[in-house]
């Protein structure tokens, strides 16, 4: 299984933390009716931390009509609505919760350029919270690409308390490609054209850089 780099640390001392906990045990000849429940569970929880931070490998779809799914999860939230931020009007919002089995390597839902980014400190509500978008801590970041600007929400869970986003302005990125991580329990909105097709249902399960979330509309015809 391959790790993610933002786990290297969590699941090194993880594991430091196993094997010290049950050299311990052993060296104080605790009886065995303690010592294997205790071994069981550290087994379990360094097991939960190695799954957390897993990196599977993909080969992203790559279209520049269709917009990808930035985050592995289900989706919560299909609506029109207004997008006070950066758009100011009325967008097509998706959002997908990552509950802490789902993997947390987010991606780029299109290729383009970094129009804007902006990081902001807030609070840690739970990620399925209606106010999780506007007070928890989360990053925006807006795509411009061939078909039309997309927006992007990073945003922490109750649980989480660290999001991490690799991009700056005015890069060029590529469609499906890693772009930042969420740690435990965290949502993804993303907000789309008044006129994109909406590719899935609620409750669907996603995937990042596999699943297409939308389609743009058609090119006007001249």
């Amino acid at each position: 299984m391959r790790v993610h780099p933002e786990g290297y640390f969590i699941v090194s001392a993880s594991f430091a933390g196993l094997i010290i906990i049950n050299l311990v045990l052993s060296w104080f000849s605790v009886v065995w009716w303690i010592q294997i429940p205790l071994l069981v569970l550290s087994l379990a929880g360094f097991g939960f931390v190695l799954q957390f931070f897993r990196d599977p490998r993909r080969q992203p779809i790559q279209d520049e009509g269709q917009v990808l799914s930035p985050a592995d999860g289900k989706v919560v939230v299909i609506e029109k609505t207004e997008e006070h931020e950066y758009f100011k009007a009325l967008r097509w919002q998706i959002s997908i919760f990552m509950s802490p089995l789902d993997v947390h390597a987010n991606r780029n839902p299109v290729s383009g350029r970094v129009l804007y980014y902006r990081y902001y400190p807030g609070r840690f509500l739970v990620a399925w919270h209606p106010k999780s978008s506007e007070l928890n801590e989360r990053n925006t970041i807006v795509l411009g690409s061939a078909r039309g600007q997309v927006l992007f929400r990073q945003i922490a869970g109750a649980v989480a308390r660290r999001i991490r986003c690799y991009l700056s302005p005015g890069e060029e990125v590529v469609q499906g490609a890693p772009m930042g991580f969420i740690k435990f329990g965290s949502r993804v909105d993303i907000f789309l054209p008044p006129d994109a097709l909406i590719k899935v249902k609620m409750g669907q399960q996603v995937y990042a850089g596999l699943d297409v979330l939308a389609e743009f509309a058609p090119p006007a015809q001249d």
